[in-house]
């Protein structure tokens, strides 16, 4: 079965973004799941799987500026990215999907990893 996963680095301190908060959205935009980052930066369980991963379209949604401050990053108010979204599509529900994110205060960048 597939299913999918997520992993934070946090490209301003080299490491690990430990504690983000992760909102999962389905094709409808209603939230399916809401997690936090582990010390690795990782879930401690997949985002979806089983009868929940399926195909269609899905965002990822990263609170990365209550992350920042959290580490005593000075932020503009408003922070120039608040919330990093990510928006993706789901073609075979019986593989793996990776998305990991790596960001700072002021960029980020993602791909499908493994």
């Amino acid at each position: 079965m597939g299913k999918l996963t997520t992993h934070v680095l946090d490209t301003t301190h080299g490491a690990p973004a430990a504690g983000v908060a992760i909102v999962v959205r389905g094709p409808s935009g209603a939230a399916l799941a809401e997690v936090t980052t582990n010390a690795d930066g990782r879930c401690d369980r997949p985002l979806l799987e089983g009868d929940a991963f399926q195909v269609g379209a899905y965002m990822l949604e990263f609170a990365m500026a209550d992350y920042f401050r959290g580490r005593g990053v000075a932020l503009s108010d408003p922070p120039f990215l608040d919330r990093i979204v990510i928006a993706f599509s789901i073609a075979d529900a019986g593989v793996h999907y990776h998305v990991p994110l790596l960001a700072s205060p002021y960029g980020y960048s993602t791909y499908r990893g493994s």
